[in-house]
């Protein structure tokens, strides 16, 4: 739902709360402080450029293409499963089984997940972070609604994560539910996330360069920003971002809405013309396609598994 906000984003006052006069600390939790591959890529690159998959072939391709992390976002989950809007319709099983295939198709890059809100409670946080563990997945955002359980929920992420290789981004759309007060709000709750034991946080739908940089500066430690085509904040390139002070370059949803375009233009030819033979560039060959999914690696184990099967099959023979 948040990308929606960000997308076509409501004019809501929003109350500020003491959480602007609070300070941020060194988080009380250790884990937090722990070296996970998210961490090294940032270390390495500075600003990580991560664009979106939303199914097993999109995050195959992502990882060809020589991205270095992916990240599935719920609006594209909630699209390309369910073809409903971002919207709540989504479970948190279903994020997590449609991770682990995801995962599975790209083994070599860290996949970051949209976890939502985490299910729930704190209760349900914990198994959420758990099962995307289990999954594969290498971090998450979380949502913390309603922003004064922030300790609670942000604690039992951290329980769940223990000492394992999971990057947590926390996330507040203060910033979207109010034009007029939610940008002093978010960076507020951002540090008070950090402080609780979050790697990073995402203030969602900042309007201008002017709001982006006012984050780079006021919020601390690693920061996310999301470029959202058609959204309301202004796109960058990762140095462009890296010199406001942004840490995550995510394209969440560019995959998806590249791929849909292709393919409503490709159908509505094949409609219009009943056939597609002047327009196969527009098509990916069988050769490319093959190489996607690897299929002369699978032609090569199954040939191996035969050659083993059929020497076992003669040893015995010959025993007998």
């Amino acid at each position: 739902m948040s990308i929606i906000m960000a997308g076509n984003v409501a004019s809501l006052h929003y109350p500020s709360s003491r959480m602007g006069s609070m300070v941020r600390k060194t988080s009380i939790y250790p884990t937090a402080s722990m070296e996970t591959r998210i961490h090294r890529l940032i270390k390495d690159h500075g600003t990580v450029l991560i664009p979106g998959c939303y199914d097993a072939l999109s995050a195959a391709i992502l990882e060809k293409t020589g991205f270095k992390a992916g990240f599935i976002s719920g609006y594209s989950l909630s699209a390309s499963l369910l073809a409903k809007p971002d919207l709540g319709f989504l479970t948190t099983p279903e994020i997590a089984a449609a991770a682990r295939f995801v995962c599975a198709a790209a083994p070599h890059i860290p996949i970051m997940v949209d976890a939502d809100n985490g299910g729930g409670n704190a209760l349900n946080v914990k198994r959420t972070v758990e099962d995307l563990i289990g999954a594969g997945a290498a971090g998450c955002f979380l949502e913390v609604i309603p922003a004064d359980e922030h300790a609670t929920k942000i604690a039992a992420a951290r329980e769940a994560i223990g000492n394992s290789d999971f990057f947590l981004v926390a996330r507040t759309e203060a910033r979207a539910t109010s034009e007029k007060y939610g940008l002093s709000e978010a960076i507020s709750r951002a540090n008070l996330y950090l402080e609780a034991g979050a790697d990073a946080c995402f203030v969602g739908a900042p309007r201008s360069d002017d709001e982006l940089i006012e984050i780079g500066r006021k919020v601390e430690g690693f920061k996310v920003c999301t470029m959202l085509e058609g959204g309301v904040t202004p796109l960058h390139t990762p140095d462009e971002l890296r010199a406001m002070g942004f840490h995550l370059a995510i394209h969440p949803l560019t995959s998806l809405f590249a791929s849909t375009r292709a393919m409503v233009d490709i159908l509505k030819t094949l409609k219009d013309h009943g056939t597609t033979r002047d327009h196969l560039k527009r098509l990916t060959s069988f050769d490319e396609f093959h190489e996607l999914v690897n299929l002369e690696t699978w032609f090569e184990l199954e040939a191996r598994t035969y050659t083993f099967n059929e020497k076992q099959i003669e040893l015995v023979d010959a025993a007998n």
